[in-house]
């Protein structure tokens, strides 16, 4: 079974008057429109390492199967703020997994949104380790508890936003982790 070692983000925006075209374009501007994408679910594997974008772009084959965890959101509402962000959880131990969450908007700005994904990863991943916490309290108090645990050791974002196309063509946006082998 494949295991990914490694991973990157990415990120990108396309503004067309066809909604594909768009999203293709936020895909070349991302770096990884040259791929067959698979989406998968949320987790970051064990031993898995976070490389840069620029180098994990370089390691891409054209025409490969490419794994990754995408948010995507898009209007061709003029104006209307869009955003997608993934989100990232890891644990202290290296031997257990840790998580990554997606999450689009409308409206939110790209700090609002990268936070509520990082804040729906670290959630999942307290949730796991079975650290206890208030659900009703800001996510800012909440990250304290988790990183005060000593069980979770890092938590952050990669979020695109952007503003709909003012002539009313479509704008993509897409938030991407991509594995690699």
């Amino acid at each position: 079974m494949f295991v990914p070692s490694k991973i990157f983000f990415t990120k990108g925006v396309g503004i067309h008057k066809d909604q594909l075209a768009s999203y293709e374009l936020a895909l070349r501007k991302a770096g990884i429109e040259r791929c067959n994408l698979v989406y998968v679910s949320s987790i970051f594997p064990p031993y898995c390492k976070q490389i840069s974008a620029e180098s994990g772009l370089r390691q891409l084959k054209s025409g490969g199967i490419t794994y990754c965890v995408m948010a995507r959101n898009d209007t061709k509402e003029p104006n209307r703020l869009i955003s997608a962000a993934i989100g990232l959880a890891l644990p202290k131990d290296i031997n257990e997994y840790g998580y990554l969450s997606e999450h689009h908007a409308y409206g939110d700005t790209a700090e609002k949104t990268g936070e509520y994904a990082e804040d729906l990863a670290a959630t999942m991943l307290a949730t796991t380790l079975g650290i206890e916490f208030d659900t009703d309290k800001a996510w800012q108090e909440r990250e304290q508890i988790y990183k005060a645990s000593g069980r979770i050791i890092r938590t952050t974002h990669t979020c695109q936003s952007a503003q709909g196309n003012k002539d009313g063509n479509w704008t993509t946006v897409i938030a991407v982790a991509v594995f690699l082998p």
